[in-house]
């Protein structure tokens, strides 16, 4: 039994995912986390270290499993701050990640190159490798925003060939989209590291 068999099944009996949050400072990443696990989001500051939440996610749409009605899975979500100061500690959150969540401000024009450079340095990173990737494409509710389309050509997402990716326009603010944009990531995960019955 080789050592990735050992590490799917022990993944298969807790139905766990660890989902890394990643972006620039001020893309949003704090306040989606909040949003999702339902928390208020009116006094939030920037992140300097980092944040963990752990949920529980139901997968209902998914997967036609009619013996339970679904799949819970339990979600441990770190978000990491975006400050220039802070992003060479990123790579001490790299261990075990299975979904890197990155979170982009369209309304934020002018620093979408310096997004896609960070971006395509991550997919660099041997610890990452395998891990699914959402980019969540923030901040819709702001007159000016860029589309998610938009948003996939600025990032250069087309390249990307050695991770599953998928983007997501969302707003943190009014919570549209966030929850379809984590279906698919949980969804993605759970195809690759779960032995679905």
């Amino acid at each position: 039994m080789g050592l990735l068999t050992i590490l799917k099944k022990n993944k298969q009996k807790e139905k766990e995912m660890r989902i890394l949050m990643l972006g620039l400072d001020n893309a949003g990443k704090t306040t989606i986390l909040k949003r999702i696990n339902g928390e208020p989001i009116d006094t939030i500051s920037p992140t300097l270290g980092f944040n963990i939440k752990t949920l529980e996610h139901d997968m209902q749409v998914c997967y036609n499993h009619a013996k339970d009605g679904g799949y819970r899975y339990k979600l441990n979500i770190w978000d990491v701050g975006g400050q220039k100061s802070i992003r060479s500690y990123w790579r001490n959150y790299f261990e075990q990640t299975d979904a890197l969540a990155w979170v982009v401000d369209s309304a934020d024009h002018l620093r979408l190159q310096d997004c896609a450079d960070e971006l395509h340095a991550l997919l660099q990173e041997e610890r990452l490798a395998g891990a699914s990737l959402l980019v969540f494409a923030n901040k819709q509710d702001i007159p000016g925003a860029l589309t998610d389309m938009q948003i996939k050509e600025a990032l250069r997402l087309d390249d990307i060939k050695s991770h599953h990716w998928a983007i997501q326009s969302c707003s943190a603010v009014t919570g549209e989209h966030l929850l379809k944009g984590m279906d698919w990531a949980v969804k993605d995960v759970a195809s690759r590291i779960f032995m679905l019955d």
